[in-house]
């Protein structure tokens, strides 16, 4: 038996009559399901013996048209094929007929192979033969107990049809799994069971929704490979489902099961086919189901993961197959021109009306801290990467998603604070475009998600344990840190000072500070500091003189990252130019304003000029060469080859600026940065992507502290007694006095109290812990003691206000506030 396979697309099986004259076309589901009541009534047309006049229904091999051919029973398969060769133009010689799974002989006739009325035959291209005839055999067997169902005798076929499809897919072959498919569309099996699922009889429509039920099931269950192939033939049931019953639960069930292998084709990058415009309706309709979830949020619930997921499972596909129809894809400019990529701008702008409605919302569900408190916006991160996703697709949609997230602000941060965890950060990453719309709270939570959690003391299985005495704290700092492995300083960190009793959190977080000012001491040559800002700090290009400087920038950035780690603020800033090296961006003329602004008034004033002046000013005498002080010597360094003998112009002076500011601010430490960059990526693996998530002014916040005066109210309120009450006087003195100090005594005593110099930039509220005075009841004239680790502050009962000031005022010196705590 020889069998025809084509490459034809999937159609549908159609019916029609003499009297409407219709060509029917299989790309229109009105024509394939239109009045089932002919296909019922087909054996009335049989019972009239006295005519052979019959008309058959010839499914095309391309395009997936079906023709209506008229003809008679006593006809040869020659004479049919040469009524259609009239119809179609195609010579009978590139093409065969087959009939339930049959190929038909030329010099045999119709009624040989019982063609009746309304008959399918398909029109195939001619190759050798098919790899599949039991494939053919069972289609045929399904085709042909719907056409009975359909005709009112096949009740004995709704298990059978069952059967069928799971022998079908049970002998789907480890290869060539297309071909094999194309077997189930090119007999049009999906129309011809929707065809039978539209039947007015209950058993007919019973059995087809147990039928598709069936292949869906069936589909989800095979391997990955074998559902890629699937995809056409779920398609198609889709497309065909949509036209008949777009609302009802099998439609549902045929669009999530075309969502889920969506999701697994496209992720995996194993489908180049276009299916744009096929799979556009299903993302609008569930959109629209998710807006009415956003605005109308009645129950408080909102949309699920569930929800969301459906809903990326259309649209990644659809972004795949819009953006990859030309090599290089461009933002759309508005309005489209084309019909589908018009619709989903409108879809966008709805999804992003209705986030806008929804964080509008969010804002005065928010408690006085800005946290969110409402339940039902779990996914409204998820659903604005989506809306982001969107954006991309069209010129002005990134435009249009920060301005919205730029006005709602206050609830973007909170979003992100409350749902972007540790572990999930490729989810997030589309936020980083949007870095001008969040809260420096959210962007300092984004950055430190990239150390690992810092666990209590007596969680860590191995601790890195430090004993340093003070007179040597940097050189024996630098060896603790610089001996151990990282994931030994990951581990977890445990500090002594040699014969001091304290130890705990409150002794680390002393020995962060005390080392950090050590280390950017402008006496070591490490770093300089600003002329501006004392505790602005840059690399100093004349440490290359020590051999060791490598090292020590090194070991500083492990110090640095560490401290983030542990959340210590030790009072240094980094400038500008330097915290720029650290993101990967090159260094421009602007950026060098705050760092040295007499190097860039100069720059300024050379790019400035007019060119004709400046050309006549022989470029004011400059050439290619840089001339800088280095530990009192002057060192002169051409820019370019040769460059102490080219002059400059107003044609090349930009190129002379650039390269000044290169080499001045970058070549001249490059070492030094790289060397600090290692150092920081031994405890956290990607020093640029930390950097990048951060403005200069936010690292300042994490890093040095709040720049604001300590306010007395505030500490105040972050202060609770055991043994006082706060309207004892000695607590009413306690409290004048600090107001009476300088803001550096404040700190010392601050210091003295909780081993922080500089309080986070939120306030006291942004400590680990409330502050405690406690009642200390041995010794009326003693100093007060502490114990930094539990911000726990004791105070002997003074009686006089006078002996309280002069002990605090003692407790207020520096050399005293680092040695009478406790841990």
């Amino acid at each position: 038996m020889t069998r025809r396979l084509t490459s034809s697309s999937p159609s549908h099986i159609s019916s029609s009559s003499d009297s409407d004259k219709r060509k029917l076309d299989g790309n229109g589901v009105d024509d394939l399901l239109h009045n089932t009541k002919s296909r019922e009534v087909s054996a009335e047309s049989s019972n009239r013996s006295e005519s052979t006049r019959l008309q058959v229904l010839v499914k095309m091999m391309s395009g997936g048209k079906t023709i209506v051919i008229q003809a008679d029973k006593n006809d040869t398969v020659e004479q049919l094929h040469h009524r259609i060769e009239l119809k179609t133009k195609i010579s009978a010689k590139n093409y065969c007929l087959i009939y339930q799974g049959k190929q038909l002989q030329l010099e045999h006739s119709l009624s040989d192979y019982s063609i009746e009325q309304d008959s399918s035959l398909h029109l195939l291209a001619r190759i050798l033969s098919t790899k599949h005839p039991l494939a053919w055999q069972l289609v045929d067997s399904v085709m042909y107990a719907v056409s009975g169902m359909l005709r009112g005798d096949g009740y004995a076929s709704v298990n059978r049809i069952n059967e069928i499809l799971v022998a079908f897919f049970d002998r789907m072959p480890k290869t060539v799994k297309g071909e094999y498919l194309e077997i189930f569309l090119n007999s049009s099996v999906p129309a011809a069971l929707v065809m039978l699922y539209d039947s007015p009889l209950d058993i007919n429509k019973s059995c087809a929704e147990s039928s598709i039920t069936l292949f869906f099931d069936s589909f989800i269950h095979l391997p990955d490979d074998r559902q890629r192939c699937c995809l056409p033939v779920l398609l198609e049931f889709f497309r065909l489902l949509r036209k008949v019953y777009p609302r009802n639960k099998l439609y549902v069930s045929c669009r999530n099961t075309l969502g889920s292998v969506l999701e697994l084709v496209y992720s995996s990058g194993g489908e180049s086919r276009s299916i744009g415009d096929e799979i556009f309706p299903c993302l609008r309709e569930i959109v629209k189901l998710m807006v009415k979830q956003l605005v109308d949020d009645d129950d408080n619930s909102g949309p699920s993961s569930c929800d969301v997921q459906k809903v990326s499972s259309f649209w990644q596909p659809l972004r795949y197959s819009i953006q990859n129809q030309a090599e290089t894809f461009t933002p759309i400019a508005l309005p489209p021109q084309n019909n589908v990529l018009r619709k989903l701008y409108r879809v966008f702008g709805k999804l992003l009306n209705a986030m806008g409605k929804c964080m509008l919302r969010l804002e005065s569900l928010s408690d006085r801290r800005g946290a969110v408190t409402a339940a039902n916006c779990s996914q409204y991160l998820a659903i604005l990467k989506i809306v982001s996703s969107m954006s991309e697709l069209y010129q002005g949609g990134k435009e249009r998603v920060a301005t919205l997230l730029s006005s709602r602000k206050a609830s973007f941060g909170a979003l992100v604070l409350k749902f972007v965890k540790r572990g999930d950060d490729d989810d997030h990453q589309w936020i980083f475009k949007y870095k001008e719309a969040t809260t420096f709270e959210s962007r300092r939570h984004l950055a430190m998600l990239l150390f690992p959690d810092v666990e209590e003391e007596e969680d860590y299985e191995e601790i890195h344990e430090m004993l340093i005495d003070r007179s040597n704290l940097l050189a024996e700092s630098f060896e603790y840190i610089t001996e151990a492995s990282a994931e030994e300083l990951r581990g977890g960190l445990f500090m002594e000072f040699k014969n001091e009793e304290a130890t705990g959190p409150g002794v680390l977080r002393e020995w962060f500070y005390l080392l950090c000012q050590e280390i950017f001491n402008p006496r070591n040559t490490l770093f300089t500091r600003s002329a501006d800002d004392v505790r602005r700090f840059s690399p100093n290009p004349a440490s290359k003189v020590d051999p060791l400087h490598p090292d020590y920038f090194e070991f500083t950035g492990r110090v640095i990252a560490l401290a983030l780690l542990h959340k210590v603020q030790v009072g240094v800033l980094f400038d500008r130019v330097f915290f720029l090296q650290l993101t990967g961006k090159k260094i421009g003329l602007e950026d060098i304003k705050d760092t040295d602004r007499i190097m860039y008034n100069s720059c300024k004033q050379i790019l400035e000029m007019d060119p004709v002046c400046f050309d006549s000013a022989a470029g004011l005498g400059l050439t290619f060469v840089s001339e800088t002080e280095v530990l009192g010597k002057r060192e002169t360094k051409e820019l370019i080859k040769d460059g102490k003998s080219i002059a400059i112009n107003s044609k090349n002076r930009e190129q002379y600026v650039n390269l000044l500011i290169n080499h001045r601010f970058a070549t001249s430490v490059s070492e030094q940065v790289n060397q600090f960059s290692q150092g920081f990526s031994d405890i956290l693996a990607d020093t640029t992507c930390f950097f990048k998530r951060l403005y200069v002014e936010d690292f300042d916040c994490m890093l040095g502290g709040g720049d604001n005066m300590i306010s007395i109210d505030d500490w105040k309120a972050h202060t609770e007694y055991n043994g006082f009450k706060k309207t004892d006087r000695q607590i009413r003195w306690f409290w004048k006095i600090l107001k009476k100090m300088t803001e550096e005594e404040r700190r010392s005593v601050l210091f003295f109290w909780t081993s922080t110099r500089f309080i986070p930039v939120e306030g006291f509220r942004g400590l680990s812990s409330k502050l405690y005075i406690y009642k200390l009841h041995e010794g009326k004239d003693h100093l007060p003691t502490s114990h930094t680790c539990f911000y726990r502050l004791c105070l002997p009962k003074y009686p006089k206000i006078g002996l309280m000031e002069k002990r605090l005022r003692l407790i207020a010196q520096d050399h005293v506030s680092s040695s009478f705590g406790q841990g």
